[in-house]
């Protein structure tokens, strides 16, 4: 039996990205989504879409489907001195909040520091990789 729009479904799943396990709620509190609400990835739910309930599936979903190809245009170079009150702790690797153009919170990543310059990348971490969810379907109401 298919799921359905507007139907909420509750998940457990592990996320692998390489081999590496880097997320999951096995064992903990359901993943809970309303079918056709664009709550999660959209190559997730149309993989999980064709589940029932008490049903395991190892689903991989291409970065076209998931968070989308690593674009080197979504990086920018800004004064250090935009970072004011932190500029002296900055590294490469940092996680840094800002807003997006129309004023969205979005989240950044430090990709070089230079004595004048800080070049961040607006890529979402897992833009351009491929995901391996193990998941199960707890239920469908």
């Amino acid at each position: 039996m298919a799921i359905e729009n507007n139907q909420v479904v509750s998940i457990e799943y592990e996320l692998k990205v390489g081999g590496n396990i880097i997320d999951g709620n096995v064992g903990q509190e359901a993943l809970t989504y309303t079918a056709g609400t664009q709550q999660i990835i959209p190559g997730l739910e149309s993989r999980v879409a064709n589940l029932s309930v008490g049903e395991s599936a190892i689903v991989v979903v291409p970065a076209a489907e998931a968070y989308g190809e690593y674009s080197d245009d979504a990086t920018q170079v800004i004064p250090r001195t935009e970072l004011a009150g932190i500029e002296e702790d900055i590294v490469v690797g940092m996680r840094l909040n800002g807003s997006g153009p129309d004023g969205e919170p979005v989240e950044v990543v430090v990709r070089e520091v230079g004595d004048t310059e800080v070049t961040i990348d607006f890529n979402h971490p897992l833009a351009g990789e491929e995901l391996t969810f193990a998941v199960k379907v707890l239920s469908i109401k």
